[in-house]
């Protein structure tokens, strides 16, 4: 792996699993969950998509497990929204959709990255980017006994879909690593959030 993508993932990996451990700690919180169940659930929604990807991909054990600055990341997401539960939750719907969005860009981004730096074939490596994204909410949901919100919510896993296809795409016309990246995860950004004020869902059976 050479020294910028490093970087990239890197950057890209520690940002994601600070937003979606936030995110996990908030749902937590919206399910009454003790200290420990807000922590669980905001360690295994940050890094259970990285978790993934990396035993799929043949990277074990996981780069989450090996390097302490990821669950430590995540336990610090979940330790702040405990101590400002109150304010977290007095949030307005739009900017707590915006950073799942960053979360989702970021993960879908860095998953992408990685399936290519362990020479992946393009079309697995949007899917592992995509899995990366979508992998930590849906373990999430299975905690909490629910139906995946990934299987069910508007356009989601197709905006890291689509996110990972722009940055292959990038790749392949030779523009620079970082700028791929920013424009996969510009566009998984975008469309996540015009999904969601637009109402967009994929079609479902009559």
């Amino acid at each position: 792996m050479n020294t910028t993508s490093d970087r990239l993932l890197l950057v890209a990996d520690l940002s994601g699993t600070f937003l979606f451990g936030l995110e996990g700690a908030r749902i937590a919180i919206t399910h009454d969950l003790d200290l420990l169940g807000i922590l669980v659930l905001a360690f295994s929604t940050a890094l259970a998509g990285g978790v993934i990807r990396d035993v799929l991909i043949g990277d074990v054990p996981p780069a989450s497990l090996r390097d302490w600055r990821y669950p430590a990341t995540a336990f610090l997401a979940g330790t702040i929204v405990f101590f400002l539960h109150r304010a977290v939750q007095a949030l307005p719907e739009t900017p707590l959709i915006a950073l799942d969005a960053a979360g989702l860009s970021l993960f879908a981004v860095a998953g992408t990255q990685k399936a290519m730096d362990f020479e992946m074939n393009p079309f697995i490596a949007v899917l592992l980017g995509t899995v990366t994204g979508v992998g930590g909410g849906t373990i999430r949901d299975i905690f909490l006994a629910q139906v995946p919100a990934v299987l069910r919510t508007d356009i989601y896993a197709t905006a890291a879909l689509f996110g990972s296809i722009v940055m292959i795409v990038a790749c392949r016309l030779k523009l620079p690593s970082t700028a791929s990246a920013l424009l996969g995860g510009t566009s998984c950004f975008l469309l996540r959030l015009l999904a969601f004020w637009q109402h967009w869902n994929l079609p479902k059976a009559p």
